[in-house]
């Protein structure tokens, strides 16, 4: 006969509470996720034999890292993506591992989100790809990319934010708040001096330490500040020493300096020697070479210790940091369970994308496109209709949906107005290790084109790059700061034929314009992701307002650029070493040094209405090298429109003893303003940030002297100005 006991609600609760109890005290210190992480660690380690130590320093697959099966500690599963979460790679090679289940959201690439100067958007940006590299099983996305826009060649410079540390530095660090808040390792990349694709395995960059702590480091000090828990080392050398086992930067600057506590990743393929990488900062080797034991930080750094050529001690350090990541991450007891390719996500992608829409001209009433003006409106150029978040290298992304500019422009105006389309030129397939030659007849197609504009109201060109090799694109630079594939005669021969031409550059990168006076608009409207073309439509036709500014200047020329000024010894280098000449005049504070004009200037965006700049006052005149200086200003929108300005201050010592750029930016505000409405401005900049790098006493100088302040709409348009002192 079966008996039956009667358990009350408080016997219940005393029972599991006594299990849990002994749940807990049966349990290690490292897998109680209510334990500090340090206290785990510690625990984890000093259970772990040297053999799982090592394991955690290197790759397991293409893209995962070994946890300790025999204690229960994952693995560390990573993904590429500093625009979107990157499609299933195979275990051991880079192709897709052909899943149904692993399209995402693509996001607006770098270049348009620093070209919002939103550090908002740059927050709601990390927090919603967080979610889709969470929702995916990722403990680590690779991303997001902090380098320095040095030369416009550079192929890479559309994963990146723009050629001004301050920029940078402002919205690292909230993307990288974004994706940790879904307990994914933010892995800021490429640490450090990765300027350039050509020889980008090799190059040695030789840079003062003055122009790497002002300009090449601030973003990334900015993340480690931020608490970012992974850092990615950069393929090339830097100082002589290849940057993922580089003494200087890993050791010194990054984890005694600034205190970084997470672990460095090598870029695939960036460790080169077992004795250097063990003792010059690097804590996990990844790569593609097969199989993996055979990396520098496996089976050879296995046999060094054992052989007391390599102190165990340095693993034990790195399996601290290895640790540390799996405990913030894949065993940590508060991650949300994110979510993949949502509408929410897709909005942040649109108002991101909006947000980033910068217009560079516009005369004549080109712009906006009302559908009551307008019966015809004709769309040339093959960037209309081409998928541009497939090639580019790693940040190439297999998406949910991506909607093209014609797409978004024949959703927008409906069946009121007439949207026709024409290729005008073709570039091929996307492809990464080869440079094909543009298919089909390109006079016919110019031809076409040339006589559908005619027949038109107006004309929206859609051109500029694309993420074929030698564009925007990962392993190699443009060779031109031209369009390609014949664009620019394209343009010249639509302008000959109808007056109001509309052009729509897609690129991450600066281009020339020598047709720029035979039209009455340009918009620079990057790469979109899956929003593209809902974006542009609403920009082009008024219904959003472009609120975006360039975060890098277009040079009229090339030789404009500060990296092309010096000869081949700067750019692309010679003999394997490539000399930043310019030193701290990077940009625009080259063009101001040197008295050129830019085709652009930085932080240039036009708007469909106008703003008014009052006068400017600070708070006091006099300030100590450690208080904060608090600038104030009245800005009014003198339109009939809403609309967003970005107020840009920006300081200069014009009596300084030591060489300096007539201006740099120091703080900036996005301010969203009704039509008619006026509001005060508030800018704050902390003297410290007024300082130089004294390279003979090594440390950060504040000079004393009178600062001018200068607030603007844009590096070149500066409309207020104030003066203080610094004792």
């Amino acid at each position: 006969m079966r008996q039956y006991v009667t358990i009350t609600g408080v016997a219940l609760a005393m029972t599991i509470g006594a299990i849990q109890a002994k749940s807990q005290e049966t349990r290690p210190v490292y897998a109680d996720v209510s334990r500090p992480v340090e206290e785990r660690v510690e625990d984890a380690l000093a259970r772990m034999t040297l053999k799982e130590k090592v394991a955690l320093c290197h790759g397991q697959s293409m893209f995962s890292s070994a946890g300790v099966p025999r204690l229960g500690i994952p693995e560390l599963k990573m993904s590429d993506g500093p625009h979107g979460v990157r499609a299933e790679i195979r275990w051991d090679s880079f192709a897709e591992a052909g899943w149904a289940n692993d399209s995402c959201t693509a996001f607006p690439a770098l270049t348009a989100l620093a070209a919002t100067f939103n550090p908002e958007m740059a927050y709601l940006y990390g927090k919603v790809i967080g979610e889709e590299a969470r929702y995916r099983g990722k403990d680590v996305l690779l991303g997001p990319g902090a380098n320095i826009y040095r030369t416009p060649l550079n192929g890479r410079n559309f994963e990146y934010m723009g050629e001004d540390p301050l920029l940078a530095a402002t919205l690292v660090a909230p993307y990288v708040r974004g994706v940790q808040e879904n307990g994914v390792a933010a892995c800021v990349k490429h640490f450090a001096l990765n300027n350039q694709e050509c020889e980008r395995s090799s190059i040695n960059v030789l840079v003062s330490e003055r122009a790497a702590r002002e300009i090449y480091l601030p973003a990334f000090r900015a993340a480690v500040a931020g608490g970012a828990w992974a850092i990615m080392g950069a393929y090339n050398r830097a100082w002589g020493e290849f940057c993922c086992h580089n003494e200087r930067l890993l050791t010194r600057v990054l984890k005694e300096e600034w205190g970084f506590d997470g672990a460095v990743i090598s870029d695939w393929g960036g460790a080169h020697d077992t004795r250097e990488a063990a003792g010059k900062g690097l804590d996990i080797e990844m790569g593609s070479r097969l199989p993996f034991s055979s990396y520098y930080l496996a089976d050879s750094l296995l046999a060094a210790v054992r052989r007391g050529e390599i102190a165990e001690s340095l693993v034990d350090e790195k399996a601290r940091r290895v640790l540390r990541l799996i405990f913030r991450t894949a065993m940590s007891g508060e991650r949300p369970w994110g979510s993949l390719a949502t509408r929410e996500h897709a909005a942040v992608a649109r108002r991101v994308a909006e947000e980033g829409i910068a217009l560079l001209k516009n005369e004549r009433g080109a712009l906006p496109i009302e559908a009551g003006k307008v019966k015809r409106v004709a769309v040339i150029g093959e960037n209309a209709t081409r998928s541009l978040t497939r090639g580019g290298g790693s940040s190439e992304l297999k998406v949910k949906q991506e909607v093209s500019p014609l797409e978004g422009l024949r959703a927008y105006f409906g069946e009121s107005v007439e949207v026709v389309h024409a290729a005008g030129y073709r570039s091929g397939e996307p492809r990464y290790d080869r440079e094909l030659p543009p298919p089909g007849n390109a006079d016919s197609l110019r031809a076409e084109a040339v006589a559908l504009a005619a027949t038109a109201d107006a004309v929206i060109f859609v051109g500029g790059l694309n993420k074929n090799h030698r564009q925007d694109c990962e392993g190699a630079d443009r060779l031109h700061l031209h369009l390609p594939f014949g664009q620019d005669a394209l343009v010249e021969a639509l302008a000959g034929v109808n007056p109001r031409v509309v052009v729509v550059l897609l690129s991450g990168n600066a281009v020339s314009m020598p047709w720029l006076r035979r039209v009455p608009a340009v918009v620079q409207a990057w790469y979109l992701g899956s929003e593209a073309g809902h974006a542009i439509a609403s920009a082009l036709g008024g219904s959003v307002n472009p609120s975006g500014k360039l975060p890098f200047s277009f040079p009229a020329r090339l030789e404009d650029n500060a990296a092309h000024a010096y000869g081949e010894a700067s750019y692309p280098g010679v003999d394997g070493a490539v000399t930043y000449a310019e030193g701290i005049l990077v940009g625009y504070r080259w063009h101001d040094a040197r008295g050129i004009r830019p085709l652009f200037p930085f932080g240039h965006g036009l708007s469909y209405t106008s703003f008014e700049y009052g006068k400017m006052t600070t708070d006091k005149r006099s300030y100590g090298s450690d208080e904060v200086i608090r600038a104030r200003l009245l800005l009014r929108n003198k339109g009939r429109r809403a609309g967003a300005e970005v107020v840009q201050l920006y300081a200069s010592l014009p009596r300084s003893g030591v060489e300096r750029a007539v201006k740099e930016l120091k703080a900036f505000a996005k301010v969203q303003l009704e039509a008619g409405e006026t509001r005060e401005v508030a800018l704050e900049i902390p003297a410290s940030s007024l300082a130089y790098w004294d390279e003979a006493e090594g440390s950060w100088k504040v000079e004393p002297g009178e600062y001018l302040l200068q607030a603007g709409s844009s590096s070149g348009d500066l409309r207020q100005r104030a003066t203080v002192t610094i004792l």
